[in-house]
């Protein structure tokens, strides 16, 4: 299994999530109230799993794999990643500063949560596309066996060091608690066609 191919089929549980997020915003939008509680998961969730876990093997592993293979960062493809990924932090703020007051019934904070969230899914969506379909063939045209053996060991060490035992499949458990929740299918296959619900070997 190649790096990239983790890092895709992490991308469908971060989709199944986001549909998850803009089902909240709808329901917001059409007057309806906001779950606190969901959606302090779903914050949660992009907050560990998208962010810290996700886009921390990106960050800490692949980027400067491909920087090292001459892929410029400035005006480059790991830099505009690397822009996004900041962007999308600041709307996972937005998001959790407007929940207290919007889960309790406040217009205008219910109204920021929602902004923030369709920013949020458009963002990661328009994100995700580029990665898979650009970036990360990039990546595996630039890669050698052992970058890649590399990579893959370095994906472990986030997974059992930085993010600790279970947390990976906590928060695959919270993903499905919201897409039962939300009615959205849950992702079932993996990036290599595999059954798995992630290619990292959970």
């Amino acid at each position: 299994m190649k790096a990239t191919e983790i890092l895709s089929s992490e991308h469908r549980i971060i989709e199944q999530v986001l549909e998850c997020l803009e089902r909240m915003a709808a329901r917001v939008e059409s007057g309806g109230a906001l779950v606190e509680e969901d959606a302090r998961s779903a914050v949660d969730f992009f907050r560990n799993f998208a962010d810290r876990c996700h886009h921390g093997k990106e960050e800490a592993h692949l980027f400067p794999a491909m920087e090292a293979k001459g892929f410029p960062r400035n005006g480059g493809p790991t830099g505009v990643m690397l822009h996004e990924h900041d962007l999308g932090r600041g709307h996972v703020r937005g998001m959790e500063a407007a929940i207290a007051a919007a889960g309790a019934g406040d217009a205008q904070a219910r109204q920021k949560f929602a902004r923030h969230a369709r920013a949020y899914v458009d963002l990661l969506r328009q994100h995700i596309e580029k990665e898979d379909h650009c970036l990360f063939r990039m990546a595996d045209e630039a890669m050698t066996a052992e970058d890649q053996e590399a990579l893959l060991a370095a994906f472990e060490r986030v997974e059992a060091e930085e993010m600790g035992t279970g947390s990976h499949e906590k928060y695959l458990g919270l993903a499905d608690q919201l897409a039962d929740h939300y009615g959205v299918p849950r992702a079932l296959v993996a990036a290599d066609g595999s059954s798995k619900r992630c290619g990292c070997g959970h």
